[in-house]
């Protein structure tokens, strides 16, 4: 994981999903209904805010989803909050469920809380976690499945041989895996 800056709001946003979405959540007060759908639009918006890369696996997501950091279920009246959204792989979104609060924000931890070790390619945390946050940082190193997961491990393999065989320059790597491209530049 990395450490994102919060994209800013697109300028329709607020008409468009807070105002509507806020507007369906006043008539329909079930709270076992999942709000309705009207931030997907701005999926691609969001994408952009982070660079397409997926705000867990700190790798390049093509297509990714629409992340409520706090989950509808438990935070219904932050379902159409643009600062709630995370940019994530789906596969990644669904494993974290409804424990949110469990899981370290994107937007809060500090770019140094994790590294890639090489060759393995696993995910751990460094050092400069703050013991106040280390059980939540291991939390969500296993229920993301960020450490050593075949799933993530076979993608980070897949940018590092692309690195490899010169086919992604390390700027490119930067941009695309950026975990990955730091283990390079820590192990020259």
């Amino acid at each position: 994981m990395l450490k994102f800056n919060p994209p800013p709001e697109p300028s329709d946003f607020d008409a468009q999903v807070r105002q509507t979405g806020n507007n369906w959540l006043a008539k329909n007060t079930n709270t076992k209904k999942r709000p309705k759908d009207f931030w997907s639009k701005f999926k691609i918006h969001l994408a952009d805010g982070f660079g397409s890369v997926c705000a867990y696996t700190a790798m390049f997501e093509p297509v990714g989803t629409v992340d409520h950091y706090l989950c509808c279920q438990n935070h219904r009246h932050l379902a159409y909050e643009w600062s709630n959204y995370r940019f994530a792989s789906a596969w990644i979104n669904s494993s974290k469920g409804t424990l949110d609060d469990k899981v370290l924000d994107p937007f809060l931890l500090e770019d140094d809380w994790f590294e890639i070790l090489l060759p393995s390619l696993q995910l751990v945390l460094t050092d400069a976690v703050p013991p106040e946050e280390r059980s939540r940082a291991e939390f969500t190193l296993q229920r993301l499945h960020l450490r050593d997961d075949e799933r993530v491990i076979r993608q980070r393999q897949q940018w590092y041989q692309l690195y490899l065989d010169g086919e992604i320059t390390l700027t490119g790597l930067e941009r695309k895996a950026p975990l990955i491209a730091r283990a390079i530049k820590k192990q020259h």
